[in-house]
């Protein structure tokens, strides 16, 4: 932050950082983006993380929470589809039962360990329903930690939500410039940020309403990101799928999320920016998949498109497990199938009957 007299701002006065090898940044994003490969984002807070337990009829207890994300981390063979995993603050200081942390059992495997570094929302004063992400303050810091613990990326989520009257420019802007302050910490400690801008999808919008939000906010993204010369190449940006809003009468097709998503990449999206994938966003597990696979469909793009899934992934493996050791074996084989299905859909290989037939 600058400050002037009485007057302290962000916007016009931001520090151009010395960058590390940058070759470093588009190396973690090759591996990032590898084709068949998705990222698995499992870095929801300790009190998000008790929703992600009340599936499997689970107290929100930390033994609770290790053992599902040991559970999934090393699940045999989920290397083959996954690339990186997101993690939270609390799981990357976590270890396995033996006393391996997370992020070695990650590494060890060809996975690159990731950490959420936003510190959620706080309302945007005059703004009703509008939200700016915060965790600015001593991230530099919290940056060097991290990448002596092992990630070598990182994510922010900014929330953008549809309704009367919203999202205003001010809002999208003043989250553009929260990112991009961000990105730039985040380079200049030798770790790849992802910029999550989540429309959300929960809403009575239609996929017009949608495609026009998400072309704006990331049209504004992509032009603070320049101003503030952050490097695109050694950026991936998380988006929502353009959806019409859950309670919206008419839900679209698989081809018409996917023409609208893609057009709206076209529009906003630089060609140099290292890499897209996809949140779910409240999308079932089935429906996230049939998206990725038509929006996979229309053939290679400027950008490497792949999917970034939490709960799409995750509520079929809670509901395998129910927190029972002698489901672990069933659990993980349900996190096989459900990854390897997004991994085809990233290819546009996949077929919706495969989701039909027994996962054992």
């Amino acid at each position: 932050m600058c400050t002037f007299g009485r007057i302290s701002f962000r916007t016009p006065c931001y520090t151009f950082y010395t960058m590390r090898n940058n070759t470093d940044l588009y190396t973690t994003v090759a591996q990032l983006m590898q084709s068949g490969k998705g990222i698995l984002a499992a870095d929801e807070s300790d009190a998000t993380a008790g929703k992600r337990l009340e599936i499997a009829k689970l107290p929100n207890q930390p033994g609770n929470r290790q053992d599902f994300r040991e559970l999934l981390f090393t699940a045999p063979g989920v290397e083959e589809y996954l690339s990186g995993v997101i993690l939270y603050d609390s799981t990357i200081r976590e270890t396995t039962d033996q006393g391996t942390p997370f992020a070695d059992v990650l590494a060890a495997r060809g996975i690159v360990p990731g950490i959420k570094v936003d510190m959620g929302v706080k309302p945007i004063p005059g703004f009703d329903g509008e939200v700016i992400t915060k965790g600015l303050d001593g991230l530099e810091d919290r940056c060097k930690e991290y990448f002596d613990i092992g990630a070598r990326f990182t994510k922010w989520r900014a929330v953008i939500t549809i309704g009367d009257g919203i999202p205003t420019d001010e809002c999208i802007e003043l989250n553009a410039v929260r990112m991009a302050e961000y990105a730039l910490v985040v380079q200049s400690q030798g770790m790849v940020p992802m910029v999550e801008p989540e429309v959300l999808f929960a809403g009575t919008h239609s996929l017009a309403e949608a495609e026009e939000v998400t072309t704006r906010a990331l049209t504004v993204l992509f032009a603070t990101l320049k101003k503030y010369h952050v490097d695109l190449k050694g950026l991936i940006l998380k988006s929502s799928m353009v959806l019409a809003g859950d309670t919206y009468q008419d839900q679209s097709s698989c081809d018409d999320v996917a023409s609208a998503t893609l057009r709206t990449f076209k529009l906003s999206v630089p060609r140099d920016v290292g890499g897209i994938v996809f949140l779910s966003g409240g999308q079932t597990p089935k429906r996230a998949t049939e998206n990725l696979q038509a929006i996979a469909s229309y053939g290679a793009q400027p950008w490497p498109i792949t999917f970034s899934y939490s709960r799409a992934i995750q509520e079929p493996v809670l509901i395998a497990w129910q927190g029972k050791p002698e489901n672990v074996t069933l659990a993980q084989k349900v996190l096989l199938y459900r990854t390897r299905m997004n991994s085809l859909a990233q290819q546009g290989k996949y077929v919706s009957g495969e989701d039909l037939k027994d996962q054992k």
